[in-house]
């Protein structure tokens, strides 16, 4: 299911710029810190040393690491760490619905929504956010679901239909049901994205921005 991501973090002939992150700007829906690698690092923002989820919080600049483990996600601990109340002295299993604790106050939780997508989002239970700020944090495997269905990833309420974003071997593609535009250029059912692109169609609208570490 993870076997695309490693090697989508490099320059393809659509995505010509390398990233590690993008943001998922939902028109009338908020913003998303999308994490496209098999290991991501969460801390605070520095700018000499920068992570992956950057979190405004009382916590040390590289606190903790999650990480894909075949259909799973385990956590490991650089500072100190809670798993459902329990101390994680260095590793250990995060499952659907595990609340994490980095710190004496940092609260987030792990959910894995869409039975058919490795793709799991963490959500922050706690007044913390990230910078730049997003409503939640995905990290995504295999694929991205947006859509009015409440099991999806972003849960888009307004929405007519499911909006697909899924991996390839050039980068990342987009499956919509009937016509829509990607970056002013008209499409129909699906369609390649860049790091920057903007989406249109019939009731949904969305922008990607790029991010890259350093």
């Amino acid at each position: 299911m993870f076997k695309l991501a490693t090697k989508f973090l490099g320059w393809t002939a659509m995505n010509p710029q390398p990233v590690d992150r993008f943001m998922l700007w939902v028109d009338a829906v908020g913003g998303f810190l999308v994490c496209l690698g098999d290991e991501v690092t969460l801390g605070q923002p520095v700018a000499y040393d920068e992570v992956d989820v950057p979190i405004l919080g009382d916590i040390s600049r590289r606190h903790a690491r999650i990480r894909r483990d075949g259909e799973g996600y385990l956590i490991e601990a650089i500072r100190d760490v809670r798993v459902d109340g329990r101390p994680i002295d260095k590793v250990g299993p995060l499952g659907n619905g595990s609340r994490i604790v980095l710190g004496d106050n940092v609260q987030m939780v792990l959910r894995h929504p869409h039975a058919l997508s490795g793709t799991v989002r963490l959500d922050f239970e706690s007044h913390h956010r990230t910078q730049p700020t997003a409503d939640a944090v995905l990290l995504m495997g295999d694929s991205l679901v947006l859509g009015p269905e409440p099991n999806n990833h972003v849960v888009c309420r307004d929405w007519l239909q499911d909006v697909i974003l899924f991996r390839d071997d050039d980068g990342l593609r987009l499956h919509a049901a009937g016509p829509f535009e990607i970056d002013g250029v008209k499409q129909k059912d699906r369609g390649v994205l860049t790091w920057n692109s903007r989406v249109e169609g019939d009731g949904f609208s969305f922008s990607l921005e790029g991010m890259s570490r350093g």
